[in-house]
């Protein structure tokens, strides 16, 4: 019922058959009668006029017009609340409510006779072809798309059909409309379309809509027509359809003739057949096997075979903003909750490494050659991905019609320091092609360049500046031409340069803007695991399967850790951290690390324990990599050199022979040596480290300021590391093989948290100041320090979040701050999306408020058992709640009236703008009766009550003690409910003010209600 009453209303006669469609398939259980009495429907929809006539002259079809309370139950109309009850006696009702509909949409279309007439003709012969007669293009919006698929001969509809394939199932994903109206049409016959149906209703959406278009394409090229016309129909609300259906305009006359060309295998000459071959084999070794760094003293690396450990990414075709204002990973990790969300609402569209080129993607969809964009933050396998697409091309699984792909990393660029071409750039990398490199260039649709990491190289690619093509020392067309670097980059991106051939470029998302005037065809970003592909990884970790399950187990019970791991690098410093919690006998299973503090703690734990033997004064050595860390993070610098290692006394020597070979990274395939932490956050860690390592902490506090007043976020998480090292359960494993950290140091960092906290909490006026009142109390949550907690939070009069959305992991850190404090008074979460999920993590916390604001907060049902559960708690201190506009139904009524006849604290109670209906205020005035009931306020405005709840709550009333407010407005009360109001107001004698505006009432109605205004002294009635 819900998914009809939210359809949206029909205004066409293809509409209105759709909405039929909908009624078949979700109500046919319920009214087994209905298929019948739709198909009767349908055959009447044919002619062009005397529906209602041909209607109510059939003897079997009763004109029951009592019984049909709306001709449109769906919504809210004209202001006009839905019904609580759509009352049926068969389908015959239903039939003559629909006629009026039906009727109407007839005449409308009477304008355009001529279009009306051949609209008829393609009803009668049941099918509906999509022509510029069919709809009237000057004033239909998708005129250009209708006039496109008007022109569109059978075949290349087909082609179409194909073409998009992919991306069309995507779109029509879980849209069972679609499904119904071929269903309804008799363009599927009974047994496919129960199929499809009976695939939908498993939940199984993506295999649902593959077979549906199979289903179409097989029967042809009428029932093709039908699913486009339909489209066009349909599309809004269904942003990946849209995006789709506003494409076809735009294709271009040769659209069609690219599309019938055969994707395949593209012929290479004879005399480049055997170098090919080598060329394959030779980049089939180099990327056959993944190298991983483990913690282990005998085995400092591991290889794996690509294929077994390469776990599946979600990569998305569009990239978010183009430059980035917070730190990386913590933006990336609250975007991908926001993210993850959309995908649920199919808005996000997926696309796989094998669609980058040459697909319907591509914004030069039939144009030879083209470039694409993958952007993606540090550790989200931006260069494993590209190894795999090497891997895939070499052993002949993917891109068939490139003949030689060349991979590049723009961290051995650097190493460039001179002009050079492009002959000499590939020469210098695979040297076998020696002077057959002219016969490439002669058919360049056939070359793929890829060039990994933008973000790593040295020099500037300006994409905006002009001189690149007038000033000739900037131009590079001939790949014989001595050039610079970034001068050959720059001509193979813009097609300047061996046009036609193809190039992928792979970026952070900090460097991405470089590329915002490049010739860019297709933008992707990886969005990391996404669900089943988090475990995914675990399994593929650890070879013992039991280890994996309990592992991911623990990370999957723990938010905070949960969220991070969207990104393979933070998995891997997860596997290699807890790990040995799992395996080792001699580890206590409650020290298990529960804080990304913690967990980086014993990630170095394990280091210092495998290799601290190895170099001695382990605690200046890590002071001196922190030291240089802090550097690198300060100047946004992650590549090391001698030259850095130097500078601050660290040996390179150390780092190839002993432990911090494990810490530090060194890349073989540069050139020259450099050097890089595995992942960010390590480096920020170590910057942390070092502050508590120092024998003078000196102006610390200064420091920990001038890092939180950077804008840009770059210090965030090293700040939350430096607050979580001041816990001593934190750096306990540290103290083992560091030595004590300065107590001096510790307590300064706590003061500095404290004086922020402090600071913040009276600051949540604008967005801003509530984003950095969380960051805070993200520091409290690493601190793990309840008396720091109890002092600055405990003391606040509200907590206000506000209208900034919060994820989950926020709500997890919201909740660890309130746990530790006695009472919070006020927690204003209005507008904060946390949705059920979120409330989840808030729930062991909520009976510590007094006042608890969820206003449109979409908790549903299931959101109020949590808040239903808080309300039973001994120790509940809630005394008003707001759950107004949270989407609540009469099936969450009976738990919150349930927690009501226990609960002894909540006074004002806000359940407007939901959806109980008379079913829900019925149990609700159960707990009303109850003579302990504490309610004084009560709001169930906008709920679609009706006159059948008023009699309830009259004589729940009557002998309720505290009720001082009651609003029932915007319902669907009428004069029939005047009577019981005027009992409740007289015997409820508790009652101050009841709001009744915007109900049914007529000016009879409205003078009975009004004249007990002076009933009593203080009495206001308001209708």
């Amino acid at each position: 019922m819900e998914v009809i009453m939210k359809a949206p209303r029909p205004d066409n006669v293809s509409q209105f058959r759709l909405f039929l469609g909908l009624i078949n398939y979700y109500d046919n259980k319920l009214n087994p009668d209905l298929a019948a009495a739709l198909k009767l429907m349908l055959q009447l929809l044919r002619p062009l006029n005397g529906f209602r006539a041909r209607l109510e002259g059939r003897s079997d079809v009763t004109a029951d017009a009592q019984h049909v309370t709306w001709i449109w139950p769906i919504g809210e109309r004209d202001n006009q609340p839905p019904p609580s009850r759509v009352r049926s006696s068969g389908a015959a009702p239903f039939l003559t409510a629909c006629a009026g509909l039906s009727q109407r949409l007839h005449t409308e279309s009477l304008s355009h006779e001529h279009q009306n007439r051949k609209m008829a003709e393609g009803f009668n012969s049941g099918v509906y072809p999509i022509s510029s007669k069919r709809l009237t293009l000057d004033n239909d919006p998708n005129s250009k798309i209708t006039e496109f698929l008007t022109n569109c001969e059978d075949d290349q509809l087909l082609l179409l059909t194909k073409f998009y394939r992919d991306r069309l199932e995507q779109a029509i994903e879980g849209v069972a409309r679609l499904c119904l109206m071929f269903a309804t049409c008799d363009h599927i016959g009974v047994k496919e379309s129960h199929k499809v149906k009976e695939i939908a209703d498993s939940g199984n959406l993506a295999d649902c809509s593959k077979l549906l278009l199979n289903l179409v394409i097989e029967k042809g090229p009428r029932a093709l027509r039908v699913m486009w016309e339909s489209f066009v129909e349909m599309h809004r609300g269904l942003p990946k359809l849209e995006k789709i259906l506003k494409e076809l305009p735009t294709l271009g006359p040769d659209a069609f003739v690219y599309m019938n060309i055969p994707q395949g295998l593209s012929e290479v000459p004879s005399n480049l057949k055997d170098l090919q071959q080598k060329h394959k084999e030779t980049l089939r070794v180099q990327t056959e096997t993944l190298r991983v760094n483990t913690i282990l003293i005998k085995e400092k690396v591991k290889i794996f075979q690509l294929v077994d450990r390469y776990a599946e990414l979600t990569v998305i075709s569009t990239v978010r903003d183009r430059t980035l204002v917070e730190h990386e990973l913590l933006a990336r990790g609250r975007d991908h909750e926001e993210w993850r969300e959309k995908h649920l609402r199919k808005e996000l569209e997926k696309i796989r490494t094998d669609q980058l080129f040459q697909s319907s993607f591509s914004q030069r969809k039939f144009k030879s050659g083209s470039s694409a964009a993958v952007s993606g933050v540090p550790g989200i396998g931006k260069t494993t991905m590209v190894q795999k697409i090497v891997y895939d091309w070499a052993t002949g699984k993917i891109y068939p019609h490139f003949q030689f792909v060349f991979n590049f990393k723009f961290r051995d660029l650097n190493t460039i320091n001179s002009r050079i071409n492009l002959r000499n750039l590939i020469l210098d990398q695979y040297p076998y092609f020696g002077n057959i490199l002219r016969e490439l260039w002669k058919n360049p649709e056939g070359l793929l360049f890829i060039f990994d990491g933008l973000d790593e190289f040295k020099d500037s690619i300006d994409f905006a500046d002009n001189r690149r093509n007038t000033e000739p020392q900037y131009m590079c067309t001939d790949p014989e031409c001595w050039c610079e670097v970034s001068d050959i980059v720059y001509s193979l991106i813009q097609h300047k340069l061996l046009p036609g051939c193809s190039v992928l470029v792979t970026s952070r998302p900090t460097a991405l803007h470089l590329l915002e005037k490049a010739d860019i065809s297709v933008w992707a970003e990886i969005l990391g695991f996404v669900g089943d592909e988090r475990k995914g990884y675990f399994n593929k970790f650890f070879e013992d399967q039991t280890v994996a399950a309990a592992v991911f187990k623990h990370v999957e019970e723990n938010e905070i850790l949960y969220t991070m791991c969207y990104n393979p690098s933070y998995c891997w410093i997860l596997g290699l951290s807890l790990g040995p919690f799992f395996t080792q006998r001699d580890r206590k299973q409650q020290q298990v690390p529960k804080t990304i503090t913690q967990l980086y703690s014993y990630y170095i734990y394990n280091i210092l324990k495998n290799h601290g033997r190895e170099i001695e004064n382990l605690r200046d050595v890590l002071l001196r990599l922190g030291e240089m860390a802090f550097t690198g993070i300060s100047k946004k610098k992650i590549v090391f050199r001698d030259g850095d290692l130097i500078e601050y006394n660290l040996q390179p020597s150390q780092f190839l022979s002993g432990f911090l070979v494990e810490l530090l990274e060194k890349d073989e395939s540069a050139q020259s040596v450099v050097y890089t932490f595995p992942h960010l956050t390590i480096q920020e860690f170590a910057a942390a480290l070092s502050q508590f390592l120092t024998p003078d902490p000196g102006e610390i506090g200064k420091l920990l300021s001038e890092a939180h007043s950077k804008e840009d976020g770059r210090f965030e998480i090293f700040l939350r590391f430096v607050a979580g090292l001041s816990s001593p359960q934190s750096a306990r494993p540290l103290v083992e093989f560091l030595g004590p950290f300065l107590h001096q140091t510790t307590c300064r960092v706590i003061d500095w948290v404290k004086e922020k906290v402090e600071g913040q909490i009276g600051d949540t006026q604008t967005e801003t100041g509530k984003r950095k009142l969380l960051n805070t109390f993200h520091y409290l949550f690493e601190s793990r320090n309840k008396a720091l907690a109890r002092n600055t939070v405990g003391s606040a009069e509200t907590l206000s979040f506000r209208e900034l959305r919060l994820t989950p992991i926020d709500c997890a850190v919201l909740s660890h701050v309130i746990g530790l404090c006695d009472t919070i008074k006020h927690l204003d979460l209005e507008e904060c999306f946390i949705q059920c999920e979120g409330l989840q993590r808030l729930g062991p916390v909520l009976h510590k408020c007094q006042e608890l604001s969820l206003y449109r907060n979409e908790v549903g049902d299931s959101g109020v058992k949590l808040v239903s559960a808080a309300l039973r708690n001994p120790e509940c201190k809630i005394q008003k709640l707001h759950l107004s506009g949270n989407a609540l139904t009469d099936s969450c009524a009976e738990d919150l009236a349930s927690a009501l006849r226990t609960n002894r604290s909540l006074i004002d109670l806000y359940l407007g703008h939901n959806k109980l209906g008379d079913s829900g205020v019925k149990l609700l005035s159960v707990a009303l009766r109850n003579p302990d009931c504490k309610i004084q306020k009560l709001y169930l405005y906008r709920n679609a009550l009706t006159d059948s709840c008023a009699e309830y709550l009259a004589s729940a009333l009557s002998t309720n003690q505290s009720l001082r407010i009651l609003s029932l407005g915007s319902n669907s009360f009428t004069d029939q409910s005047v009577p019981a109001l005027r009992r409740l107001i007289l015997t409820c004698r508790s009652l101050k003010v009841i709001w009744l505006e915007r109900n049914q009432f007529n000016s009879n109605g409205k003078t009975q209600l009004e004249s007990l205004q002076g009933s009593r002294p203080g009495l206001s009635v308001s209708v």
